[in-house]
């Protein structure tokens, strides 16, 4: 194979950020407990938004819900006494999203 000139080389000087993670074909819903994991609700909210498998209401609410607490966890490294604010804040997120997928799933059950 010849080599292109114009091409730029872009050697790998250390292990890729990403990684394929084995899950052997299962979803696996992990629980809130921290930022990260809320985020990743309002990038599913997105993309089943996108791909028509949640209305835009929901998806407004998913994203108004992560909003209160992704803010809720700065307060509680400021006052952890607001940590009882932002586990039932949580909860009710968590119960939004099940509720949510349980929804898709029974539309996608039903399209078959």
């Amino acid at each position: 194979m010849k080599k292109d000139d114009r091409q730029l080389d872009l050697p790998l000087s250390e292990r890729p950020k990403l990684r394929v993670i084995n899950g052997l074909g299962q979803k696996q819903h992990e629980a809130l407990a921290d930022r990260d994991a809320v985020a990743r609700v309002l990038i599913e909210a997105g993309a089943d938004l996108l791909l028509r498998r949640i209305s835009p209401e929901r998806a407004e609410v998913i994203e108004r819900d992560v909003d209160e607490v992704l803010s809720l966890f700065d307060k509680v490294d400021q006052n952890p006494l607001l940590m009882p604010v932002l586990k039932k804040k949580l909860d009710a997120l968590e119960q939004l999203v099940r509720e949510t997928r349980e929804k898709k799933s029974l539309r996608k059950r039903r399209s078959f």
